[in-house]
């Protein structure tokens, strides 16, 4: 039988993709439906997607699937026909990567979770059937000329730092558990007004205007295919792009770019910058943005400290990692972390 795992290391996967001739187009697709047996609608999906030779990262939940992935770029159409061939995915739209390199992936990872998005909602009568109006870009475009209009961005900080709708407001957090009674907090005098929320792909903002419907507001929107797809319909239909800076993306690129503006700055130096890196430390793996001068400066590090630590033994750096347990710290930016590094400039 074969492997429903990858069982080969991830320094040689990582060489295999870097030799590869073909390329890859990266892209991420989701939907909200009932899935009975989360296993074999994982097991049935593994083994097709890794039979077209996609590398990835998905999610399966009683709640739905999640999924941002790369593909040869020859087997796109043999995706889209797989997947519209599995009970519940059909007419699945497909976000195409606006910026892509197709180094995106280079395994393929199909995992079961309690929810495909971590939400911390556990209200029984919460549902998803109940959700905001989509919008395409020439509606978001004409809605966001109303003086009365509210733009939410439903991604966390350091997302909103690099990139975001003109005029959007940030829920200052950092996880999407903490945002949802954050953001009906925060516009809770706001319950009639139009209110327009968007995220990446489309996932999170989607159950975002559920919850705030939940919660009692009335006039609730969200961005159909977030940022990725507002971006390519509005280049494709040649329609003014309300989206500013970078969009960040949680896979090897760390961003794609959306237009030339560059609205944050370096961590280190405070100069305009908005590339994303993680520590070269290993036992730091911090997510930070660093420009080119500090990146020399500090040899891809977030502070002086841990560029000290590369340069001791590998043995005495193992020493050091040996029990830390980064889990997701490769995305994660918390402005606790964050604190150390942004202090260098103060």
């Amino acid at each position: 039988m074969k492997h429903l795992h990858n069982r080969v290391s991830a320094e040689v996967l990582k060489q295999r993709l870097m030799e590869e001739t073909e390329p890859r187009t990266t892209i991420s697709f989701y939907r909200y439906l009932p899935i009975l047996d989360p296993e074999v609608f994982r097991n049935e999906l593994y083994l097709n997607l890794d039979a077209l030779k996609v590398f990835g990262r998905i999610y399966v939940a009683n709640e739905g699937i999640n999924a941002q992935i790369s593909v040869p770029s020859s087997n796109v159409e043999s995706l889209r026909n797989y997947l519209e061939s599995v009970k519940g995915l059909d007419n699945l739209r497909l976000n195409i990567a606006v910026d892509d390199d197709g180094k995106s992936f280079f395994v393929l990872k199909v995992k079961i979770r309690n929810k495909i998005v971590a939400d911390g909602i556990d209200d029984p009568t919460f549902s998803m059937e109940n959700k905001g109006k989509y919008l395409k870009v020439a509606d978001y475009n004409e809605l966001t000329k109303r003086d009365d209009v509210i733009i939410v961005d439903m991604r966390n900080h350091y997302e909103y730092e690099v990139g975001h709708f003109k005029n959007a407001i940030e829920v200052p957090s950092d996880t999407f558990r903490e945002q949802l009674p954050m953001a009906a907090e925060m516009l809770k005098d706001k319950k009639d007004a139009p209110i327009i929320m968007y995220c990446t792909g489309g996932i999170r903002c989607e159950k975002a205007t559920a919850y705030m419907l939940h919660q009692g507001f009335k006039d609730v929107y969200h961005v159909e295919g977030g940022i990725i797809e507002y971006a390519n319909q509005a280049k494709k239909q040649g329609l003014e792009n309300q989206f500013i800076g970078k969009n960040f993306v949680f896979d090897e690129r760390l961003g794609e770019r959306i237009t030339d503006d560059i609205i944050s700055n370096c961590h280190q130096c405070g100069k305009p910058a908005d590339t994303h890196t993680n520590c070269k430390n290993t036992a730091c793996h911090l997510l930070f943005i660093q420009c080119e001068e500090c990146a020399k400066k500090y040899n891809a590090c977030c502070s002086a400290e841990c560029a000290h630590i590369l340069t001791l033994p590998e043995e005495e750096q193992a020493t050091l990692r040996r029990g830390i347990d980064k889990g997701a710290m490769i995305f994660n930016k918390s402005k606790q972390r964050l604190r150390p590094i942004l202090g260098q400039r103060d």
